[in-house]
This record gives C-alpha cells, sequence and structure tokens, in this order.
C-alpha cells in the first residue's frame, strides 16, 4: 500500500484524493509513516513557531532556536497532538496553544531536560528566517495569535512555491515557470507588474500563449496548495474551510 503523506507521484496535474491528513499520521504505528508525517508538519510550522517565540515571548536568537527544536522533539516524544480535538479548534491552533504552554513552562524552569527520543530533528535555516524578521515592520502592539496564523499561510504558500519550481524545472517548463514568476511573484504591487504583451516579447511568444501558461501554472499551483493544505489539516471539513476562505474554491470543484 503506498505511503499516503509522501510527496505527490506520477502526473504534476493529478490531485490525489487518497492523500491523508498527516496530523493522524503522527499515531501511526508505522514507524515509517510516523516519522514521514512529522517532517511533513515541521517543515510546514517551524518558521511559525520560530518566530512565534521570537515575537510573542522576546526570546533571544539562540534560545528561540532551541524552544524550537525542543517543542517539535518533545511533542513527538510526549504525544501532544494525540489530544487534539478538532470540534473544538482548528490543528493550527491547537499547535499554537500547545507550543504556548511549552514555552511558558520552559521559561518557569530552572533548567531544561535535554530531548530524549532517536528522532532526527530537520535541518532548520534559522538565519534565512532571522533575515525576514530584520526585514518585517511588526509594530509593537502586534497581535501574536493573528501574527502566528499570517506566517502559517506565508509558509504554507511558500512551501508551495519551492514544489511548483521543482515540477515544472523537472517537466522542462521553465518558460511557464518564467512568466507566472514574472507576472505572480515579482511583487505585490499590481502597478509594477509586466503586461502580456511585455512578457510575449520577453519570452517570443504570442500574447495567448502567455494567457495559457499563466492559467495553467495558476491550476498546478493551486493543487500544490491542497495537496499541502490537506496533508496539515487536522480534518476533511476543516481542510474545506481552509481551502475555501484561502483560495475561494471548494476541493471537489478542481479539476483532476
Amino acid at each position: 500500500m503506498p505511503d499516503s503523506t509522501a510527496a505527490p507521484t506520477g502526473s504534476p496535474g493529478s490531485f490525489p484524493d487518497t492523500r491523508f491528513s498527516v496530523v493522524l499520521a503522527t499515531g501511526s504505528d508505522d514507524p515509517r509513516l510516523r516519522e514521514n508525517a512529522w517532517e511533513i508538519l515541521i517543515r510546514s510550522y517551524w518558521r511559525p513557531v520560530y518566530k512565534y517565540i521570537r515575537i510573542k515571548w522576546r526570546a533571544d536568537e539562540e534560545r528561540a532556536k532551541d524552544l524550537t527544536q525542543e517543542f517539535f522533539a518533545r511533542a513527538l516524544d510526549a504525544g501532544f497532538f494525540e489530544r487534539f480535538d478538532p470540534d473544538k479548534a482548528r490543528f493550527r491552533t491547537w499547535l499554537r496553544v500547545c507550543l504556548h504552554g511549552f514555552v511558558a513552562n520552559e521559561f518557569k524552569a530552572a533548567a531544561r531536560k535535554k530531548r530524549g527520543g532517536d528522532y532526527r530533528i530537520l535541518s532548520l535555516d534559522f538565519e534565512d528566517v532571522e533575515r525576514e524578521l530584520r526585514h518585517t515592520d511588526i509594530a509593537g502592539d502586534v497581535d501574536p495569535e493573528d501574527y502566528f496564523r499570517q506566517e502559517s499561510i506565508r509558509s504554507l504558500f511558500g512551501e508551495s512555491v519551492i514544489e511548483l519550481r521543482t515540477r515544472l524545472e523537472a517537466a522542462g517548463k521553465q518558460t511557464q515557470l518564467a512568466v507566472f514568476e514574472r507576472y505572480d511573484l515579482a511583487g505585490d504591487e499590481v502597478a509594477n507588474r509586466p503586461t502580456y504583451q511585455s512578457l510575449a516579447t520577453e519570452f517570443g511568444i504570442p500574447v495567448t500563449q502567455v494567457t495559457n501558461y499563466l492559467a495553467a501554472v495558476r491550476r498546478e499551483f493551486r493543487r500544490i496548495v491542497l495537496d499541502r493544505l490537506r496533508e496539515i489539516s487536522g480534518t476533511e471539513r476543516e481542510f474545506r474551510v481552509e481551502s475555501i476562505e484561502l483560495l475561494g474554491v471548494d476541493p471537489d470543484d478542481v479539476a483532476v
């Protein structure tokens, strides 16, 4: 039986309906499935976790690094998420509540125990996150809970862009990717976007091809976001609600 939490295989355009929540897989009796699920959760949430600790708790860089690593290790060893109740909160909210309680206890403790277990924490690029924090204008009255939500969403889309690039480059679709990056990722200001005609001239293709490329890559990007969102949602209902809130689509309406 295939690993339902593994990276998608086959056609880049396929939407795997059998891809289940890694939240459930973290409690699996299968060590391989469990570890894979934890790697996905860590990859999805470590950035917002680290930033939350830095901002909410005013922890310095080194302590925030230690607490981030420790949180995920302790969550694995102690089974934090086995108590997750989807009727009370979304998984993202539950994770933040667990994080808040963990850090509060750590700050109260005179000394922390070293991480137990044999789980291998992923290599985390803290320097990259620190660069992001240095270039982020965060007001003193920022709401840490709302900030955590926004950073979780930002991480979801950021990881999805990385996967999109990998897929398209592997498929030899560098031009389609470049058109998408130039038009949709170049900047937030609509006024700074190139026109379809300028893109057509730049890449030596008809304007109609620019339109087709953008439509196709946007569909692929949306499928990737939905795949990743399904993985990190606590329930199917949560997945559907998040899909509508973040993308404005019901996943059942996404073409295969």
